[in-house]
């Protein structure tokens, strides 16, 4: 399992932003285009180089309202599954 410590950030070349005539957040990275969906784009959304995963799983966990043990699950294995496809480093 990731260590909670690490803090993700994008890979070099990637960039996270909104598409206004998508309506939609999107991850662009040299010949890819990822659509994340609504939960990941949650945790996209506060990845910094600088905030580790514990940090983001707190965050959400107070945002939301859920309980910590499933936000961590959820973060760690979007944030896993972002790194396998080349988005995120870890």
């Amino acid at each position: 399992m990731t260590d909670l410590a690490t803090a993700p950030a994008f890979r070099r070349g990637v960039r996270f932003r909104f598409d206004a005539v998508r309506g939609a957040w999107m991850l662009l990275a040299p010949e890819k285009l990822l659509l994340p969906d609504e939960i990941a784009v949650e945790i996209l959304k506060l990845v910094d180089g600088a905030r580790s995963i514990d940090a983001i799983v707190e965050d959400l966990a107070a945002r939301f309202d859920a309980p910590r043990a499933t936000i961590a699950g959820d973060v760690v294995e979007a944030l896993e599954n972002l790194a396998a496809k080349g988005a995120v480093q870890l």
